[in-house]
């Protein structure tokens, strides 16, 4: 790789900016998402506030037993036979919460986290759009999403053409060859930072060309908006950093199993835990349950 030289800065009169001149810089995002506990509605629904507090019961007792060190993956929730009214509270009380996820093999299915961090709601679509699938997830990422990388991927870059007015793509590719050779579970991610690099729309080209789009995509809004996508290259991804007007700031090619954009951390899904149990004790008092 190029070595990239730092811009000379001149000193002295001339090269400060002067009264009343403004620095232009990217709008970055000020705001950041912390966690807030559901509202809990008044029902006239007796039976459907039962059958919601019996749900959400169901779930802290399966949570209760997952260890999230141990594995990605915890139980699931089929929603299969609750009735509409109680899935409409379910539905409030689970919210909406950072990452979202898009499944595009062929099917419909959407996954998004709830307000609870490492709690997911997947529902699957028919061609009709009638609702054929609808679950709820405790894991670090969905199990749906790993099961979809892992038949939709390829380990083999293939022979890539470097065409007139690249400028940088040549090294950029055999270090994406090398890396994804290299990787190995448990390694730390490796990132190519495109935004840093000296590189030309060719190039840009050229590796967009190469990595080609998944079947996983995913968006985080915790800083900003995140957009992580599957390329068609095994534990290759695309990490991009967009601000509120929807400007690319940070363009990045990730090699790693899982980027930790989209991942919930052990730490955060035991306080989940903690909060679960806080919102069904909160349920059965606000319900007289």
């Amino acid at each position: 790789m190029k070595d990239f030289p730092l811009p000379v800065r001149g000193i002295g009169p001339g090269s400060q900016p002067t009264e009343g001149d403004e620095a232009s810089t990217i709008d970055m995002p000020r705001e950041v998402e912390v966690f807030a506990m559901p509202f809990v509605p008044d029902v006239a629904d007796s039976a459907a506030a039962r059958e919601c507090r019996d749900v959400l019961a169901r779930l802290a007792r399966a949570m209760a037993s997952w260890d999230p060190d141990e594995t990605l993956g915890g139980p699931t929730l089929d929603l299969a036979g609750v009735s509409p009214a109680a899935i409409e509270l379910v539905n409030q009380m689970m919210g909406e919460g950072e990452v979202g996820i898009r499944i595009a093999d062929g099917r419909d299915v959407r996954i998004q986290e709830s307000v609870f961090t490492g709690l997911w709601r997947l529902r699957e679509f028919d061609a009709a759009g009638r609702l054929v699938r609808d679950t709820i997830e405790a894991a670090g990422v969905p199990t749906e999403a790993l099961t979809v990388l892992r038949s939709h991927t390829t380990e083999e870059v293939g022979d890539v053409a470097i065409p007139e007015g690249a400028m940088n793509v040549a090294p950029i590719i055999t270090e994406l060859r090398a890396q994804m050779k290299s990787w190995r579970p448990g390694r730390p991610a490796h990132v190519i930072n495109l935004t840093l690099l000296p590189v030309s729309p060719v190039d840009l080209q050229v590796i967009d060309s190469v990595l080609g789009s998944g079947a996983v995509a995913m968006i985080s809004r915790g800083f900003g908006n995140c957009h992580v996508s599957a390329t068609r290259l095994r534990n290759v991804w695309r990490v991009q950093y967009f601000n509120a007007m929807k400007t690319l700031i940070l363009n990045t090619v990730v090699i790693t199993q899982l980027p930790e954009e989209v991942i919930a951390a052990p730490e955060d899904i035991r306080d989940t835990r903690e909060r679960f149990d806080e919102l069904l004790t909160w349920v059965e008092e606000a319900w007289e349950l």
